[in-house]
């Protein structure tokens, strides 16, 4: 399976920091975060792994060169000056991706998720890592019902921007900017969208007090 990493984003929330550094290199626990989640994605089996690029993008890839230091092979999906949102992105990089699924991890998060744990069942064109609601988003994103992923207004789990997705799902879209929920949208109200809940580590790394955080937490652990 091929993976692809969401890292064209502005990351305006954490500026200005990111005025002058691209998100995915923001350096956690001695590392970029995007660093991160290609050991994680070489462990998992993950050998060829696609990269969005746009917001200083050539940035990312003289830091990640082609891949080789951390055990994959990078392909790169460049959006120019003005990304195309995490659905755009996706579209635009499917000829890199197909075929078959391929998981989609955004490149701005921490997590000890299993990648090479995630299945997307035979009669799902995506299927999503739900977690329990963090503080900073309580409402949530989607319910689970046995196993489907559904659209309500109460009991609801976050997406952990991590999942399993066909190239079907993104069939009758066209190339322009638009964010995945229009996608996810549709393809759970057609049922085909499954979930499953992860318990464990996962950090949206979006504020300077989060990262701060993050790095206060990956410090004391490995004391």
């Amino acid at each position: 399976m091929k993976a692809m990493l969401l890292a064209a984003g502005r990351g305006e929330r954490l500026r200005p920091i990111t005025d002058s550094l691209p998100k995915p290199l923001v350096r956690i626990g001695g590392r970029p975060l995007i660093a991160w989640h290609l050991a994680r994605l070489a462990q998992a089996g993950v050998r060829e792994v696609v990269i969005n690029l746009s917001w200083l993008g050539e940035k990312v890839r003289a830091a990640l060169g082609d891949g080789r230091e951390f055990g994959v092979r990078i392909s790169w999906s460049e959006e120019g000056p003005v990304p195309l949102e995490t659905g755009g992105g996706i579209l635009k990089a499917l000829p890199l991706l197909v075929p078959g699924p391929f998981l989609v991890v955004s490149a701005d998060i921490w997590t000890d998720i299993d990648f090479a744990g995630i299945r997307i069942p035979d009669q799902s064109q995506a299927h999503l890592v739900l977690i329990p609601n963090p503080p900073h988003h309580p409402r949530g994103d989607f319910g689970l019902e046995e196993g489907l992923v559904v659209d309500r207004e109460n009991d609801r789990l976050t997406y952990a921007n991590v999942g399993i997705y066909r190239a079907e799902l993104f069939d009758g879209f066209s190339a322009r900017r638009f964010p995945l929920l229009t996608v996810l949208r549709r393809g759970i109200a057609s049922r085909a969208v499954s979930g499953e809940i992860h318990r464990g580590e996962w950090c949206d790394v979006g504020t300077p007090e989060r990262l701060g955080d993050l790095e206060k937490r990956l410090q004391s652990s490995v004391r």
